[in-house]
C-alpha cells in the first residue's frame, strides 16, 4: 500500500465508521419504534450499504491485531450468537411467499385497493361500476365482470398493478 493510501485509510476509515454507524444506529432506533419511518429508511438502507467501504478499509488497516481478536474464543461465541440471532428471525419465514408489509400507509392502501373488485373502487370513488369499468376498458384493460379484482384485470390484460393505479387515480 502505498504511504497516500496509507494516510487516507488511517485518516479516515475509522472516523467514517463511527459517523455510519451512528447514522445506522439512529435510523435504526427510529424504524424499530415507527418514527418516521419515510425520513429514516432509505438512510438505513443506502448509509448502511456505504459503511461497508470504511468497514472494511478499517479490517484492512487493522488485519495484525484482528487475528488476536479472531483466535480468542469470545470472537467464535460472539459470531455464534450473532449467527443465532440471525437465524431466529429467518426460519420462521421459510417458504412464506410474502411477508407483513411495512412502509408508508399509502402502499398498504394501494394493497388494499387492488384487491378491490371494480364495484367495490367504484363505490369508493362515488362512479358507477360501469364507468370504472369503461375507463379500464380505454386504457386497454380487459374486464369480463364487475367483480373482478383490479389485481386481477391487470394480470389477465397483461399490465402492471401500477397502471391499473394509475386509471383509478386519473393519471393513466
Amino acid at each position: 500500500m502505498t504511504s497516500a493510501m496509507t494516510s487516507l485509510v488511517n485518516r479516515w476509515a475509522t472516523p467514517l465508521i463511527a459517523g455510519l454507524f451512528l447514522v445506522s444506529l439512529i435510523s435504526g432506533i427510529a424504524l424499530f419504534f415507527h418514527w418516521n419511518a419515510f425520513w429514516f429508511h432509505g438512510m438505513h438502507e443506502w448509509l448502511s450499504m456505504v459503511l461497508v467501504v470504511p468497514f472494511a478499509l478499517h479490517l484492512w488497516k487493522n488485519w495484525r491485531p484482528m487475528k488476536a481478536y479472531i483466535r480468542k474464543p469470545a470472537f467464535a461465541v460472539a459470531m455464534v450468537v450473532s449467527l443465532l440471532a440471525a437465524i431466529v428471525f429467518v426460519v420462521p419465514t421459510i417458504g412464506a411467499t410474502s411477508g407483513p408489509r411495512n412502509g408508508p400507509a399509502q402502499f398498504g392502501m394501494a394493497q388494499k385497493m387492488l384487491g378491490g373488485s371494480v364495484a367495490e373502487i367504484a363505490a369508493i370513488l362515488d362512479e358507477s361500476p360501469t364507468s370504472l369499468a369503461a375507463r379500464l376498458a380505454r386504457a386497454g384493460f380487459t374486464i369480463t365482470s364487475p367483480d373482478q379484482t383490479l389485481s386481477g384485470i391487470a394480470a389477465a390484460s397483461g399490465q402492471s398493478d401500477i397502471a391499473v393505479m394509475a386509471v383509478i387515480a386519473g393519471q393513466g
